[in-house]
């Protein structure tokens, strides 16, 4: 990371290197944090220096600055006389694919823990985990999206309670500390080189990561050369599903959920136009109405999520209308600077519904809710996406089923194939049950 980002009391006690953040050659722009190219005349400063374009949401890397590496830190963990503090248990499904990845682990392999949303794969890391943690290695969970980190220290540190550790991502205000567990988003990783003996990446094929030779350089830096990397997802990429098929990655592969009751169906609504009758007539359609009071009725929270960020002030209004004034919501999107907060708002119950956009397609639990997409055909939703956002509902023992409604104009091949493959997934496990 940048040098003047460590603090002075790490690198007046430890040995440590220094590169240059940016290398120009050959006339373009190398940059060391995210090893990514560029041409001269894109990054160019005064007087002959140069910045990274590529990976300036970070903050600026230029020629006039450093990166510091610290190879070999002094500090050794304490290791704490009770290292696992989770006292739950896992299925005997869980307990196979959790014996897999610890065996990854100690071969160090790269493997990918394909699970269903909902099928408990943060519980199926502790005990690798504490295997690894006994062992004195130093670990990363890393994930694209900044509210499946906000979601997941709080398990983590749980689970681990009297072990070191640090929550890294942009909306963060705390100081670096060296700790045997990070938790991070992955442009975190940026800020690594060969730190982490396990590193574990969440949400794999989620946005940005999925797309960016950035961060998926950033992962192999911040590993070391004899480490062990784990993917986990419920819907793997093309890649890595060609990855799968070529016996490039290890896989362990789970089609049920903890509770092993079936994932929440998806249900079709038409509509000749949804967003005309909110945008120009200041309507909800009809069908949706039903839904919403339907839902308000039972008294469980729920999510709608619509295409784009545009969209969500409107369909707030219309919704307001047409609910009772006590039944309170918010809208929230990946720019939202109170986003945080409004999660945390609906985690808290101090909220009935969240209006949003993909944001909340992913990594957030909220127990006993019910869900309707509106405009599912939209080109923004992709098969991986409708899915996952499917996946919301039923993740409670409490209440394993739910509502998942897809509003649309069209039925689109991409709804199509969301549905069947919810289907699938669930004859899969059905299957799987009745092999017992």
């Amino acid at each position: 990371m940048l040098k003047s980002d460590v603090p002075k009391e790490i690198l007046d006690n430890n040995p440590f290197e220094e590169m240059e953040a940016i290398c120009i050659k050959n006339g373009k722009i190398l940059c060391n944090r995210c090893g990514q190219i560029t041409n001269k005349n894109q990054g160019y400063l005064p007087n002959n220096n140069y910045y990274c374009p590529k990976c300036i949401i970070l903050g600026r890397m230029s020629t006039l600055q450093k990166l510091v590496y610290l190879p070999n830190m002094k500090e050794k963990f304490t290791l704490p006389n009770e290292v696992l503090t989770w006292k739950g248990n896992l299925s005997k499904y869980q307990q196979k694919c959790s014996q897999e990845l610890q065996t990854a682990i100690e071969k160090r392999q790269r493997f990918l823990l394909w699970a269903v949303t909902g099928a408990g794969k943060t519980e199926m890391l502790f005990k690798p985990l504490e295997r690894g943690i006994k062992a004195g290695l130093r670990i990363a969970i890393a994930s694209p999206r900044v509210d499946v980190c906000n979601e997941l220290f709080p398990r983590i540190d749980a689970a681990f309670k009297h072990v070191s550790k640090i929550l890294l991502h942009g909306r963060t205000d705390v100081k670096y500390e060296y700790t045997q567990i990070v938790v991070c988003t992955t442009h975190q990783l940026l800020n690594f080189k060969a730190a982490f003996d396990i590193l574990i990446i969440d949400e794999v094929d989620s946005f940005p990561y999925v797309n960016d030779n950035g961060l998926k350089f950033a992962a192999q830096k911040a590993i070391k050369d004899n480490g062990a990397l784990i993917y986990l997802t419920a819907t793997p990429s093309h890649e890595l599903s060609q990855q799968i098929k070529r016996n490039q990655l290890i896989t362990s592969y789970l089609p049920l959920r903890f509770h092993q009751n079936p994932l929440p169906e998806i249900k079709l609504l038409f509509s000749n136009n949804w967003w005309q009758e909110i945008s120009e007539k200041k309507q909800l359609n009809r069908k949706v109405i039903k839904i919403l009071k339907q839902w308000v009725q039972s008294e469980n929270q729920f999510l709608i999520f619509v295409p784009h960020v545009s969209m969500l002030e409107a369909v707030f209004q219309v919704i307001q209308e047409n609910l009772p004034a006590n039944i309170k919501g918010q809208t929230v999107h990946a720019q939202d600077p109170l986003r945080i907060e409004k999660v945390q708002m609906m985690r808290d119950k101090e909220i009935r519904y969240l209006i949003t956009t993909t944001i909340l397609e992913r990594g957030v639990t909220f127990p006993k809710i019910d869900l309707i997409v509106l405009g599912a055909d939209n080109e923004v939703f992709s098969i991986s996406s409708l899915v996952q956002i499917a996946g919301r509902v039923g993740r409670s023992l409490d209440r394993p089923k739910g509502d998942v409604y897809f509003m649309c104009d069209n039925y689109t091949k991409t709804v199509h194939k969301a549905k069947q493959q919810i289907i699938f997934l669930n004859r899969k496990a059905k299957k799987m049950l009745a092999n017992e």
